[in-house]
């Protein structure tokens, strides 16, 4: 998107070099991903959207589709092996080949809605992957958790009316993309959280509200937009998370996952842009994840 955006490919090295670092790396299955195919795109994108990413794709140069969303020669191919990653891990945790799934992609998805791209994001990966648990595995309750700093609304656009799914998330509020508050429901646990709110309130939020609604719900999959752009030391939101708070909320959906959805669970990359932040934070949250 530009050589100064902070949604870039160092990202991901980031993440890399801290799973080598910590060691983590030698106890995790490598898988590459796949591009997602147009079956698993239209079950959560207007087919037009599609069509027009598709097209803007296939120009030369960088297309401005919002204020800081921005598609090249190889943003449509990113985005459909990010959407595809989740399908995979998704295939591959239903049927016992992992048991548990983190997806390493870029871009995000969680802002993208059903026919806009906005926030860095253009298919909404989460939402494919949910999509495809629903249709292609016969799964009747799925739970999306999203603990990014800015508010999932493209996940809340295309899940609203679809009572198979179940949402919680936490979010900074008031803060991009200024929604989520006031649509609170059963089925959309929203809890936004004031600036500068650290982990106490985090906890106490997951403790008091997700959990519950989690309970409740007794999903037979969890999926996680997992964004790590919480942590005190990024500075594209205002939230005060640390490495142990995504540690202890792994172990909290691990104990979720165990008791009613077989372990199955499915993380997808959202935001976290301090890449030393970011490196650290996966390697927590997959070392909780995983039980090593």
């Amino acid at each position: 998107m530009g050589a100064s955006h902070p949604e870039s490919s160092a990202r991901l090295r980031a993440i890399e070099d801290q799973l080598v670092a910590s060691g983590l790396s030698n106890y995790l299955l490598h898988v590459d991903a796949r591009p997602a195919r147009h079956e698993h795109l239209e079950r959560v994108h207007d087919a037009g959207y599609i069509a027009m990413l598709e097209a803007a794709g296939g120009g030369t140069g960088t297309l401005q589709l919002d204020s800081d969303t921005a598609m090249c020669t190889g943003t449509l191919e990113a985005a459909l092996c990010a959407a595809g990653a989740g399908v995979l891990a998704v295939d591959m945790v239903m049927s016992g080949t992992a048991e548990t799934a983190f997806c390493s992609v870029r871009p995000p998805g969680h802002h993208a809605e059903r026919n806009r791209a906005m926030g860095f994001c253009f298919l909404n990966n989460i939402a494919i992957a949910a999509a495809h648990a629903l249709a292609q595995h016969g799964l009747q309750r799925v739970a999306i958790v999203d603990f990014d700093v800015h508010h999932g609304n493209g996940t809340e656009d295309i899940f609203r009316a679809d009572e198979r799914v179940l949402m919680v998330s936490t979010f900074q509020h008031p803060f991009y993309p200024f929604s989520g508050a006031e649509t609170r429901s059963a089925r959309m646990v929203n809890i936004p959280l004031a600036a500068y709110s650290a982990g106490k309130e985090f906890r106490l939020a997951v403790q008091e509200h997700w959990l519950p609604a989690l309970e409740r719900f007794k999903p037979e999959m969890i999926l996680v937009s997992a964004g790590f752009d919480a942590h005190r030391d990024d500075d594209m939101g205002g939230l005060r998370l640390v490495e142990a708070d995504f540690a202890w909320v792994a172990h909290q959906l691990k104990a979720v996952a165990d008791e009613h959805a077989r372990g199955r669970i499915v993380s997808i990359l959202e935001g976290g842009y301090e890449l030393h932040a970011l490196g650290r934070s996966v390697a927590a949250y997959l070392k909780a994840l995983s039980g090593i």
